[in-house]
């Protein structure tokens, strides 16, 4: 299995506390996820905490699949991490960081992932990463309508 990474960040203006809210209400990612993935969550239970599961319906590359995921690490206001229990991916491991710049709120994510089936599965990595960096540049633009800019 070959791990492979994706980083991004961002600055929106506000109060970190506030920033952090909108992040782990898992309602938001829906709002933040380009409509062609089609995303749609499953689960009712969605009160934020380590050990959450959450079950979504997500279009991945065109295909309709479950996607579960659970909430492996979470310290309010300044990060929290899920992993993925049920994916088209062998691993995904997602790590969400806020923190205080004086000048707006940095929202990190590192994102760690492997395909399935290596080395096969390697194949496809160039249509992963491109369809990777077009969710994280809608999400960005989607965060700067909402959330605004700094």
């Amino acid at each position: 299995m070959k791990i492979h990474t994706l980083d991004d960040e961002i600055l929106v203006p506000g109060k970190l506390e506030d920033v952090f809210a909108f992040f782990q209400d898992p309602a938001n990612l829906a709002k933040i996820t380009p409509p062609s993935m089609g995303f749609r969550i499953v689960s009712t239970d969605r009160r934020m905490r380590e050990g959450l599961e959450i079950e979504y319906r997500v279009n991945v590359l065109g295909i309709p699949m479950l996607w579960k995921s659970r909430i492996t690490g979470y310290q309010p206001p300044f990060q929290f991490a899920d992993e993925a229990l049920v994916s088209p991916y062998r691993l995904w491991r997602h790590t969400h960081s806020f923190r205080d710049t004086g000048n707006g709120i940095a929202v990190s994510d590192h994102v760690e992932y492997a395909l399935p089936l290596y080395p096969l599965g390697e194949i496809g990595l160039f249509l992963v990463k491109m369809q990777l960096r077009q969710i994280f540049s809608y999400r960005r633009k989607v965060l700067l309508e909402l959330l605004g800019r700094v």
